[in-house]
């Protein structure tokens, strides 16, 4: 039975292990590498807002990088090696990504959407020192290239280099790879009789890069076999294809079987006679023997030619067996001969090895003085020439920062820009000033905070609502006065020209009528239409502060806000409840800060500008 061994990370083989075992193969899991997630600094992630292409190399970029949680631009499009990388991102993050035909890097770059894209802005997600060949060739097609590294590949810590002589024992045909850092973590010290057996086998690699990566280990193409992907079914199938030259072969071997007679000497001798004892019996005048002494004579002779023979065995068996002592003797001689000859050229090697140690620790020493000879004299040289920046790109980062600043007025998006500018000088020498005006601004604009208007709008909101709820003054007026008649008449005839007086007052009175009442002034009474309109003021007042919010109108709002305080003031009752509560709500709203338009200058743009020059 063929035995493939897959060495995929923990978790991913055990599919396609069991579709081998159902088509008849033995397979093993023996996982080489694991999988460690790393967490990218916020500078590292922020890319990944304003990114116009987004690709992932693996599965495992897609889970470590969702298990961050980064802000992310769903509206870019998103790229996947392969088909089941990209089924988790759109499980992950809902987007539908772009597959090639070819499920590897060369794949990718023959995208028409990956063609063009100079000056377009792409974050890699990828593993520690994955695809330099992918992020080199899009960076030579004029892209703005970010890597955002989540997790690398570590080989297991319980493999030691004599798992060879364990997949030997267990008769391993094939091996499975899907990486470079697997092949490194197989081939890594080794001695050479488990180099030379592990060249022998047959690997189903996942591409053409990993095809190329392991013949550099001196694997013959003839026991390469490259899949159409990384997948269970696309490695399945090529292990399948294969299957019929894993075959093991047997030769029969057939032994012919030769049957010998061995006639008995004895016997021979006893036929021979026979026939002349009775000829003997008849020739000598018939004379009579009975035949029981014929039997008896018979019976000796056949005794006598058996101890015979058997003497003559022992006695052959003895000088074969002195011949053998002799032969020992002479093979004893030659070995003593040969372990003394072992013995000199092992004292000879050793000398030797030794003389050649020497000869490596000088060679290794004067290398490492020439090497770090070399490495000053680049470092020096790389100081002199100062920075190989393309100004292009540094010049198009502060641009853009500028266009989210005064167009799109996005203050966290032109920090942003900003953080991804700093990233990248920072590997540049030369440019300490322009960082420093860059950190600047960053400063300035984390320090912005944003205007809560979902917030106000609700509070708003909710004053409006509680208008119809408001209780108008109510005027109680005093009781009146105890009216006195000053217009009595008098029953004295005496008073006639008073009473006279009085009679005219009273016809006066009943055209004239005039009330005075004891204590506060009276407050003109309103109608239910004017408490109506009242409060629809109130509303108007309020709606007319929400559309100055959403339009960033900061002088209307205050002003709309104080006519509504006003009238809530006049019109209603201080000590109820819910006047208390409208008028709280727009006492506090007044004192919001709405600082719609900061003024802001980029200290970096003419920094940049210099440095460009």
């Amino acid at each position: 039975m063929t035995h493939i061994l897959i060495t995929r990370p923990e978790g991913k083989g055990a599919a396609l292990a069991q579709q081998l075992e159902q088509a008849g193969y033995q397979a093993s899991l023996f996982p080489v590498l694991k999988i460690t997630h790393l967490t990218p600094s916020s500078t590292e992630l922020s890319p990944l807002l304003n990114a116009d292409k987004i690709i992932f190399i693996s599965q495992d970029a897609v889970s470590a990088l969702s298990q961050l949680k980064p802000d992310i631009n769903t509206k870019a499009q998103f790229y996947a090696v392969g088909q089941q990388t990209a089924d988790i991102i759109y499980e992950q993050f809902g987007v539908r990504a772009a597959v090639p035909k070819q499920y590897d890097s060369e794949g990718l770059l023959a995208l028409k959407s990956l063609a063009e894209v100079d000056g377009s802005n792409i974050v890699l997600v990828k593993g520690q020192g994955g695809r330099p060949e992918l992020a080199k060739t899009l960076k030579e097609r004029g892209a703005f290239l970010n890597n955002c590294v989540v997790y690398k590949r570590e080989p297991t810590e319980s493999i030691t280099p004599n798992w060879t002589d364990h997949w030997k024992s267990q008769n391993v045909h094939g091996i499975v790879i899907t990486s470079n850092a697997a092949v490194d973590a197989i081939f890594k010290s080794l001695t050479a009789h488990q180099l030379q057996w592990l060249q022998q086998c047959r690997f189903y690699v996942a591409s053409e890069r990993i095809a190329a990566y392991l013949k550099l280990q001196q694997v013959s193409s003839a026991n390469i076999h490259i899949a159409a992907g990384a997948s269970d079914n696309a490695m399945f199938t090529c292990i399948n294809q294969q299957g019929s030259n894993m075959s093991e072969q047997s030769k029969p071997v057939t032994a012919e079987k030769a049957t010998s007679t061995i006639a008995n000497p004895a016997s021979a001798k006893s036929a021979k006679q026979e026939p002349a004892a009775t000829k003997n019996t008849t020739e000598k005048n018939k004379q009579k023997v009975s035949k029981v002494a014929a039997l008896a004579l018979l019976i000796s002779l056949i005794v006598a030619s058996g101890v015979g023979y058997e003497f003559y065995q022992k006695l052959n068996a003895g000088k074969a067996q002195n011949l053998a002592v002799n032969e020992l003797s002479e093979q004893n001689k030659l070995l003593v001969q040969e372990l003394q000859a072992l013995k000199s050229a092992q004292s000879n090697l050793q000398q030797a090895l030794f003389n050649s140690e020497k000869k490596v620790a000088a060679t290794l020493s004067e290398s490492a003085a020439q090497n770090q000879q070399e490495l000053k004299a680049a470092l020096q040289k790389a100081q002199q020439q100062g920075s190989s920046l393309n100004p292009q790109e540094v010049t198009s980062l502060q641009r853009m920062a500028e266009f989210k600043l005064w167009a799109e007025k996005d203050y966290q998006g032109t920090s942003a820009v900003l953080k991804r500018l700093d990233a990248l000088l920072s590997e540049h020498p030369g440019t300490v000033e322009v960082r420093q005006a860059i950190m600047q601004d960053i400063q300035t604009l984390d320090s912005l905070k944003p205007i809560a208007t979902e917030a106000i709008y609700l509070q708003l909101n909710s004053a409006l609502n509680s208008v119809d709820n408001l209780v108008f003054n109510a005027v109680n007026l005093p009781e009146e006065a105890a009216a006195i008649d000053e217009n009595a008449l008098s029953d004295d005839v005496s008073d006639w020209q008073q009473n006279l007086s009085n009679s005219w007052n009273k016809i006066v009175d009943s055209f004239i009528t005039i009330r005075q009442h004891e204590g506060v002034s009276i407050e003109p009474l309103l109608t239910d239409q004017e408490r109506h309109l009242i409060n629809q003021r109130i509303k108007l007042n309020i709606t007319q502060a929400q559309d100055a919010l959403m339009s960033k109108q900061a002088s209307i709002f205050f002003s709309a806000l104080s006519e509504a305080k006003r009238l809530v003031g006049e019109y209603f009752k201080q000590d109820d409840d819910a006047t208390k509560t409208v008028l709280k709500a727009l006492s506090k709203l007044e004192k919001e800060q709405l600082n719609f338009n900061p003024k802001i200058t980029l200290n970096s743009t003419q920094k940049v500008k210099e440095w460009a020059q």
